[in-house]
């Protein structure tokens, strides 16, 4: 079917559904992306473990939400294209920072870096200052970070099983047995749109988690985290009123999220931008003991 014969269907909802799923998706990646990049441009270069542990686990999970087709019985071929050329890039990262990370030690101020067990990337970074502002904004991102993952895998277990919720066939104004007789295709390539999304969404929740939870405080963390959300959260949310999907009980989640996430953000912001620069007071110097 092309995009005009969808479009022709009660005021064009079933495509606006499709644009919805596929912008927040976009969102969610470029998020992802960003984090990445400033792993391994600061931790993973300082040869800081939890780092390339960060990229194992969200690896796995985020290249592993391609096998969700096969809840869903849709392969999409250029999807199974891209990722097979990430895959390979990937996996020798991965294996190239390993092999530096095991064959020089790290000074002996650092002993806490050194550390390559999954054990040791469970335990927070010491020293922080979780009775803080900073600490109570680091909880505020944490809890944000647990959401997304859980809402990701939630979305996943959808996108392979009911594929709607109630809200969305309100929109549409169609019954799953509607859009069934539409074209018998048509919704396990939404469900692959869906599954695909919330594999994006637990991915970026991992990443977020495991930086505040293991990351040195700096401007460039703040910054990654900035940038990242701004781009997963403006989209996830913004989509839906240009689209018109404004149900109140769809965005609670996401609005929640991304005040958790702002406001976390914005209590972290003096404690990390400090924590690059010379420190001037004591009292300052006790707020970051992180260091650069």
């Amino acid at each position: 079917m092309a995009p005009q014969d969808l479009c022709s269907i009660n005021e064009c909802r079933i495509v606006h559904f499709m644009f919805h799923d596929r912008v927040s998706f976009a969102g969610a990646l470029i998020g992802i992306a960003v984090l990445y990049l400033w792993l391994a441009a600061f931790p993973l270069k300082e040869r800081e473990a939890w780092s390339w542990w960060t990229l194992l686990v969200s690896g796995i999970v985020g290249f592993g939400s391609f096998l969700t087709y096969l809840g869903y019985g849709y392969l999409d071929t250029w999807h199974g294209a891209a990722t097979l050329a990430l895959l390979p890039c990937f996996v020798t990262g991965l294996w190239k920072s390993y092999r530096t990370l095991i064959a020089m030690p790290l000074p002996h101020d650092r002993p806490h870096d050194r550390k390559l067990s999954l054990w040791s990337w469970l335990s927070p970074r010491p020293g922080r200052p979780w009775r803080s502002q900073a600490g109570l904004g680091s909880v505020c991102l944490l809890i944000c970070a647990v959401g997304m993952m859980g809402a990701g895998m939630t979305i996943q277990g959808i996108g392979m099983t009911t594929v709607f919720v109630p809200t969305d066939l309100t929109f549409m104004g169609l019954a799953h047995e509607q859009l069934d007789a539409i074209n018998p295709r048509l919704i396990p390539l939404i469900a692959h749109d869906r599954a695909g999304f919330g594999g994006a969404v637990a991915t970026t929740g991992i990443l977020l988690f495991a930086c505040v939870w293991w990351g040195r405080a700096s401007r460039s963390l703040w910054q990654a985290l900035l940038i990242g959300g701004i781009a997963g959260w403006s989209t996830a949310i913004g989509v839906h009123p240009i689209i018109g999907y404004t149900d109140a009980g769809h965005l609670a989640p996401a609005i929640l999220g991304a005040l958790f996430f702002f406001i976390g953000l914005t209590m972290t912001r003096y404690w990390m931008w400090s924590g690059c620069q010379a420190v001037p007071t004591q009292s300052v110097r006790r707020a970051t003991p992180l260091g650069t």
